[in-house]
C-alpha cells in the first residue's frame, strides 16, 4: 500500500519512473478537487488506461453545490456508483457532532471609515473616466468581480482594435485593482495590513520598470491622505478586540486547550500572530513562499509547528488557508475565521477542524457594511444548496449511476492526445518519488531523481497571492547540471523535462501520447532537451513582454548559456498578442527578436498554448530522433559569469535599476565600490538615471537593515 500526494505519484508518471499496469486499486480522498487541473484528473486518467482492471474510489465530506458538479468529479475519475451519506445515517451519527456556528458582528470606528471612503472616492473617479470612454456605466465603487471582468473583456477589445483609449482604460482598471484591495484590507483585515500593503506598494512604484498605475496609485493626493491616516492611526481594529475576547473565554472560562484562526491574507497572519502573541501562546502557519516581510515556512517548519500544536505546545495557531484541508491537524475548541469565504467547500473544510470527537464550535467574524456582509450570504447560499443537493442525491442515485453508465464507457478508451487546462494552480517541489517503493530493480538508479509537486496544502501555498514555492528553486540552484544520456529504442521518442515545467499542463499531456517517454530532470539549461543538439527554452508573451519592459535579463542570460551548449538553442514564445498585450513599441519587440536570432542564433517558434506546444515539441523530437536517429544527451551548467558581468549584477540589483543602468554607472564610476558611495547630485550627471532613480539608489545603499 502506498500513500501519498497526488503530486508525487502525477510527477512520477510524467518522469516515467512508475507504471499502473498491477495497481489494484485507487482511492482519491477530497476527490472534489478531481475538477479543472489538478493531479487527480491526470492520474485517474492514466489509471484507467494502463491498468487492466481498473478500480477507483473517491470520498468527500463537501463534493459540490450541484448534480452536474458531482458528475463531472465522478467522470473524471471513473467512478460509476454513488453512494451518498449525511449526518442522519447511522453509520455516520456515531462519528460526528454537532458545531455550533455563531457569526460575531463587528462595527468599524469612524477613523478606519474614513480611510475607506477616501480609497472609495478614487475608485469612483477611475470609474468615471472609464465611464467616459463607453467601458461602464457604473460610477459606484461598489464592484463585483464580475464587473472587472466585463470592463477587462471591453478593453482587451479596444486595444486589439488598436485603440489607444484600450491601453488607458487597461491602466486605469488596474488601478482600480490596487484601491479594491487597500479597501479589503482595511474594512476587512485590520489598519496594520494596510499600512503593509501601502509599503508594497511604495516600493513598487519606485523599482525600475513600474507600471504607471503603480506611481498615479501612490501619487494620487486622496491615496496619499489615506496612507497619512493609516499611519497615524494607533486603535485596534474591532476585529482584533472580538477574536482576543472569543479566544480569551475559550481558553479561560472554557478550559479549551486549542483554538485556530482563519485568515485570507499573510498579512494579516503576521499581524494577528504578533498581536494575539501578547495574551496567548501563539504561531504562524503560512504557506512556502518568501514574500516582501514576510518569510514562507519550509515543509519541515510546517510539520514542527503541527506536532507542537498536537502536543499541546502552544494553544492558538493563526493560519492561512494552507491548514483547510488535507494536513492532519488536531481537534480543537474554537475554529475562528478572522474573514467569512464565499466558497461552501472552504467554508466545509474550516469547519471540518472542529466537532469531530466532541461538540465544535465555530465563530466567524464579520465587519457590518463590508464585503464581508456579501461573503457571508454567498457562502450561506452555498452550502444550503449543497446540503439541498445531497439530500436530493441520496433519494436518486440510481438515476445518477445511470448517467455515469453512459459516460464511463468513453471513460475506458482515452484519448491518447490527452490534453490539459491552461491554468495550472500546482507548485513544483522536489522531494523522494514512488519508486523508492517499489521493489524492482529497475528504480533503483532513478531513486534520487524522483521530483514531486506538493499539492497547495502540504506544499504550503497561500490563497491570498499566487506564491512560488521556495524549495524547487534552492534545489534548482545547488544542483549542478544533470548530465544523463538516454537512447530510447526503436518504438519510442524521448523527451527530457525540467522539473519546474510540471507547473503547465505540457509534460503530462505528452506522457499519454503513444509513442513519447517523457523524463524529469532538474536542468541547469533549457526547460526541455529533445536531442542531443535541440535544447528548448519555453517563454509566455506575457514572460518575454516582462523581459522588455522591467529590469529582468534573465531570459537574455539563459539562452547565453544555450547557445554555448547546444548546437540548436529554440525559443518558443506561446500566446497570442505579442504586439497588443503591452503598450511596447512593436519595433522594441521586433529588436527582441531580431537580437535572439542574430545575436544569440536562437530559432524563434510561436505557439498559441499550451496544447499547441506540445504538439511542436513532439515533432521536433520526433524529426530529430527517428529521422536524423540522434539521441537525447542532457549536459552543460550555467556559464560562470565573467567579472564585469558580476559586478553589472551586483550594479543592477540595487534599487531594480536594470542591467542598462548599471553599465552607465560603471563606465562612469568604474568600479561597484564607487557606485555604492556616490553621492545624489553625482548619480544624477549619469545617463539614464533620473531623481527617483538616484533617490533610491541612495536609500537603499544608505539605510539601516531593519526587518
Amino acid at each position: 500500500m502506498v500513500i501519498a500526494t497526488p503530486q508525487v505519484v502525477e510527477n512520477d508518471l510524467v518522469g516515467s519512473r512508475i507504471d499502473l499496469r498491477d495497481v489494484t486499486h485507487v482511492t482519491f480522498d477530497e476527490c472534489h478537487r478531481a475538477t479543472g487541473d489538478y493531479a487527480y484528473n491526470y492520474i485517474a486518467e492514466r489509471y484507467h488506461q494502463d491498468a487492466e482492471k481498473p478500480l477507483v474510489t473517491g470520498m468527500s465530506a463537501s463534493p459540490g453545490g450541484d448534480e452536474e458538479e458531482i458528475l463531472e468529479v465522478c467522470e473524471n475519475l471513473g467512478i460509476e456508483n454513488v453512494e451518498v451519506m449525511t449526518e442522519e445515517d447511522s453509520d455516520v451519527d456515531d462519528y460526528t457532532h454537532d458545531t455550533e456556528v455563531e457569526w460575531e458582528r463587528v462595527e468599524l470606528p469612524d477613523e478606519v471609515l474614513e480611510i475607506r471612503d477616501a480609497l472609495n472616492d478614487v475608485v469612483e473617479d477611475r470609474l468615471e473616466k472609464l465611464k467616459e470612454l463607453g467601458i461602464t456605466r457604473k460610477t459606484s465603487a461598489d464592484l463585483s468581480e464580475t464587473d472587472i471582468k466585463k470592463m477587462r473583456a471591453e478593453l482587451q477589445q479596444l486595444i486589439d482594435n488598436d485603440q489607444s483609449e484600450g491601453y488607458k482604460g487597461m491602466s486605469a482598471l488596474a488601478e482600480i485593482r490596487k484601491l479594491r484591495t487597500a479597501v479589503t484590507y482595511v474594512e476587512t483585515q485590520s489598519v496594520e495590513a494596510l499600512r503593509r500593503y501601502f509599503e508594497r506598494q511604495r516600493n513598487a512604484a519606485k523599482s525600475s520598470g513600474a507600471s504607471k498605475a503603480s506611481q498615479r496609485f501612490v501619487s494620487e493626493p486622496k491615496v496619499q491622505e489615506a496612507m497619512r491616516r493609516a499611519e497615524e492611526y494607533d486603535g485596534l481594529h474591532p476585529k482584533y478586540s472580538r477574536a482576543r475576547m472569543r479566544i480569551a473565554e475559550t481558553l479561560g472560562i472554557e478550559n479549551g486547550e486549542r483554538v485556530i484562526v482563519f485568515t485570507e491574507s499573510r498579512d494579516t497572519a503576521e499581524a494577528l500572530t504578533e498581536f494575539l502573541g501578547e495574551h496567548f501562546d501563539t504561531q504562524r502557519f503560512v504557506g512556502q513562499g518568501d514574500k516582501e516581510g514576510s518569510d514562507g515556512m519550509t515543509q519541515n517548519e510546517q510539520q514542527e509547528v503541527l506536532d507542537r500544536f498536537k502536543a499541546n505546545e502552544f494553544e492558538v495557531l493563526v493560519s492561512t488557508s494552507v491548514a483547510e484541508e488535507g494536513l492532519d491537524v488536531p481537534e480543537v475548541d474554537l475554529v475562528m475565521f478572522y474573514e467569512p469565504v464565499p466558497t461552501a467547500i472552504r467554508s466545509i473544510q474550516r469547519k471540518g477542524r472542529t466537532g469531530r470527537q466532541a461538540e465544535g464550535r465555530v465563530a466567524v467574524l464579520l465587519a457590518e457594511d463590508t464585503r464581508d456582509e456579501a461573503y457571508f450570504w454567498i457562502s450561506k447560499r452555498r452550502e444550503d444548496e449543497m446540503e439541498d443537493e445531497l439530500r436530493k442525491l441520496k433519494g436518486v442515485a440510481d438515476e445518477v449511476e445511470e448517467e455515469l453508465d453512459d459516460s464511463q464507457r468513453q471513460l475506458a478508451d482515452f484519448d491518447s492526445g490527452g490534453s490539459g487546462s491552461e491554468d495550472g494552480d500546482s507548485q513544483t517541489d522536489v522531494e523522494p518519488g514512488l519508486q523508492a517503493f517499489d521493489a524492482s530493480d529497475d528504480g533503483d538508479d532513478e531513486a534520487e531523481d524522483g521530483g514531486a509537486k506538493d499539492d497547495a496544502e502540504t506544499a504550503g501555498s497561500d490563497r491570498d497571492d499566487s506564491e512560488e514555492t521556495a524549495d524547487a528553486e534552492e534545489v534548482a540552484d545547488e544542483t549542478e547540471g544533470v548530465v544523463a544520456t538516454a537512447e530510447p529504442d526503436d518504438e519510442t521518442v524521448e523527451i527530457v523535462a525540467d522539473q519546474r515545467e510540471l507547473d503547465s499542463t505540457i509534460a503530462r499531456d505528452l506522457s499519454t501520447r503513444e509513442g513519447i517517454e517523457t523524463r524529469l530532470e532538474t536542468l541547469s539549461v533549457g526547460d526541455y532537451v529533445l536531442s542531443d543538439r535541440v535544447v528548448v527554452e519555453r517563454k509566455s508573451v506575457t514572460d518575454f513582454l516582462d523581459t522588455l519592459t522591467g529590469g529582468d535579463r534573465s531570459m537574455f542570460e539563459q539562452l547565453g548559456d544555450a547557445t554555448r551548449h547546444y548546437a540548436r538553442p529554440v525559443l518558443i514564445l506561446e500566446g497570442e498578442g505579442l504586439y497588443e498585450e503591452r503598450n511596447v513599441h512593436p519595433n522594441a519587440v521586433r529588436g527582441a527578436l531580431a537580437s535572439l536570432a542574430v545575436d544569440f542564433g536562437t530559432s524563434v517558434l510561436r505557439t498559441t498554448g499550451e496544447d499547441d506546444t506540445a504538439d511542436l515539441l513532439e515533432v521536433i523530437a520526433t524529426r530529430e530522433q527517428d529521422k536524423d536517429d540522434r539521441e537525447v544527451s542532457v549536459h552543460g551548467e550555467k556559464a560562470s559569469k565573467t567579472l564585469a558581468e558580476q559586478q553589472e549584477y551586483v550594479v543592477s540589483s540595487i534599487a531594480d535599476i536594470g542591467p542598462v543602468t548599471a553599465r552607465s554607472l560603471l563606465e562612469e564610476f568604474k568600479t561597484v565600490e564607487a557606485v555604492m558611495t556616490a553621492r545624489e547630485d553625482d548619480l544624477l550627471d549619469v545617463q539614464g538615471v533620473g531623481e527617483v532613480t538616484a533617490e533610491r539608489i541612495r536609500e537603499v545603499v544608505g539605510s539601516e537593515y531593519d526587518r
